[in-house]
C-alpha cells in the first residue's frame, strides 16, 4: 500500500510540474516566426535588399 501511495504522490507531483512548458512555448514561438517569414517573404526580401543597397552606396562615399 505504501508503494502505491508513493506512486500516486509522484504522479501528482508530475502533473503539477511545469518545467516542460518552457520548451513547448519556445517551439510555438519559433513556429509562429517561421510562419510570418513565409507569409512576408517578398516584403522582407525587398527590405533587406534596400538596406544592403543603401549600405553599399554609403560605404562607397566613405571610401572615396
Amino acid at each position: 500500500m505504501k508503494k502505491e501511495s508513493g506512486r500516486l504522490k509522484g504522479f501528482k507531483r508530475f502533473l503539477r510540474e511545469e518545467e516542460g512548458m518552457g520548451t513547448v512555448e519556445i517551439i510555438l514561438i519559433i513556429v509562429v516566426l517561421i510562419g510570418l517569414v513565409i507569409i512576408f517573404k517578398t516584403q522582407l526580401r525587398s527590405l533587406v535588399e534596400t538596406v544592403f543597397d543603401k549600405i553599399t552606396k554609403d560605404s562607397r562615399t566613405v571610401m572615396s
